[in-house]
């Protein structure tokens, strides 16, 4: 079986080298990163449509997964959703154990870079929970500090620390987790250069600016950003003092895809920004405008590595659903916090649906305003991801301004498709699966607040499958798996 290990022993040199006291933690926590990369990966094998996989079946608490004439054999339950995986967790492959997650991937579908991108997400989230034996939460947060006290990324996505390109030194200089506070890069560009709103300088992320600065020479530093802090996606950052955030592209393999800026993102920001603070002017949820935004032009037109966004802050203690979601009892009740979120979250999320917007809203790009233990509010940032109907909105009295890329559809299923796949099957299924109670009260409740969207309630639950779509050749066309819905039983 193909045994990659060069990734781990050159981290391990890194840590060695530069944080040696870090050493002894990595080596410690580097079997439970192993199960927990693991897990997610035969989350994806128990339901996404994988290459060369031909039948499954489960028998006596077990999965036995046919890949043509080779199985692979695990127990049922460690392919739970956002739930720890067991300690020592194996798999059986063509009849030998491993423990391994790129291991795995290597016998499964060799050739590939997945086995590799498992490999450093391994390593990756062992350093991030060697450098946070116990995790703290700010008592007065400051702008950035809620958001870097997720430890472990992605909780579905087997790529949830993968850092293609980022050695250890820049994880532990750029990578929430590691609570750093940084600067960016001010590149003044050419006049002629500019693309976009603002006063043409790029703000360029540290890790970037050197690269860009050698291949365009044109650039003229022009000194730094006062101090920020980089967000739970890494590129986008939170300035110390309040000001706006700052979304950065950089040429780093995050999950699935590497963050850079599109053009078609950097022209609809502003235009759809309005739009949605009008569509949302009678609801509970606040849409964070994305006031500005540019690229620098090269020989291929607005170049997506030299982009930025500008948008409106979050307050410093709003809380990202995914954190709220992965231990909701710290919040409160969850039987409250499930009926606020109706209120607050889904309920108008389903409206603005009804109204021809589908926003993308999972865990990092939703969160709560918590005051006096109950959520007043919920807000919404990021709009690169969003659907937009055109013919819904004519209808609700809205028009549509000229957008670029995927983001127009005039198909149902689609716009059901990314609110549902967001907030019920990620959101929803996460704060309820955590809560530590009986899910089918809590199932009951979220049925009770979309109960005038009936499709909502019965269709199947979509999931990304996002291991299949890393697997792909285009590996940015979103494919779905299916699941049963828990709230149809309350419709």
């Amino acid at each position: 079986m193909p045994h990659p290990t060069a990734e781990t022993a050159g981290t391990r040199t890194q840590i060695a080298a530069i944080r040696p006291d870090l050493l002894d933690p990595y080596d410690t926590q580097h079997p439970a990163a192993r199960a927990a990369i693991l897990g997610r990966l035969l989350i994806a094998i128990e339901t996404e449509p994988l290459p060369g996989l031909t039948r499954r079946h489960h028998h006596n608490g077990h999965t036995h997964v046919h890949f043509g004439d080779t199985l692979l054999t695990y127990p049922t339950s460690a392919a739970t959703p956002f739930t720890a995986p067991p300690a020592g967790l194996h798999v059986t492959i063509g009849g030998r154990p491993t423990d391994d997650p790129a291991h795995l991937a290597a016998a499964l579908w060799p050739g590939t870079p997945l086995a590799a991108e498992l490999a450093g997400s391994v390593d990756n989230l062992a350093l991030a929970r060697a450098a946070n034996p116990t995790p703290a939460w700010p008592t007065h947060p400051q702008p950035g500090q809620i958001e870097q006290t997720l430890i472990d990324g992605h909780p579905l996505h087997p790529c949830c620390r993968t850092r293609t390109g980022m050695t250890v030194a820049d994880q532990l200089a750029y990578a929430p987790e590691h609570h750093p506070v940084i600067t960016l890069r001010r590149l003044r560009v050419p006049a002629d250069r500019w693309h976009g709103t603002g006063e043409p300088v790029l703000l360029a992320h540290p890790w970037q600016a050197a690269r860009l600065q050698d291949q365009y020479p044109w650039l003229t530093d022009d000194g730094t950003t006062g101090p920020v802090r980089p967000l739970m996606s890494l590129r986008t950052v939170a300035p110390l003092d309040g000001g706006p955030h700052i979304k950065t592209a950089v040429d780093i393999q995050m999950t699935s895809a590497v963050r850079t800026v599109s053009p078609a993102a950097v022209h609809n920001g502003p235009l759809l920004s309005a739009l949605l603070q009008d569509l949302t002017r009678d609801l509970p949820i606040d849409v964070l405008a994305e006031t500005t935004a540019g690229a620098v032009i090269t020989d291929h037109g607005p170049d997506r590595r030299l982009a930025h966004l500008i948008r409106q802050p979050t307050p410093a203690d709003a809380v990202p659903l995914g954190i709220l979601a992965d231990n909701p009892r710290r919040f409160g009740d969850p039987y409250q916090i499930v009926k606020d979120l109706g209120v607050a979250f889904f309920t108008p999320l389903a409206q603005l649906l009804d109204r021809g917007i589908a926003l993308e809203a999972h865990g990092q790009n939703s969160l709560a305003i918590i005051r006096d233990g109950r959520i007043t509010r919920t807000l919404y940032r990021d709009l690169g991801g969003i659907r937009v109907h055109p013919a819904r909105l004519r209808t609700a009295g809205y028009d549509t301004p000229t957008l670029h890329g995927d983001l127009p559809t005039d198909d149902d299923t689609e716009l059901r498709t990314k609110l549902a796949a967001a907030a019920l099957a990620t959101v929803a299924r996460q704060l309820i699966t955590n809560a530590d109670t009986d899910p089918d009260p809590l199932w009951r409740l979220l049925a009770t607040a979309l109960k005038n969207h009936p499709t909502l309630l019965t269709a199947p639950l979509p999931v990304k499958a996002t291991t299949a779509m890393r697997l792909a050749t285009d590996p940015l066309h979103d494919q779905w798996t299916h699941l049963p819905n828990p709230m149809a039983a309350h419709a």
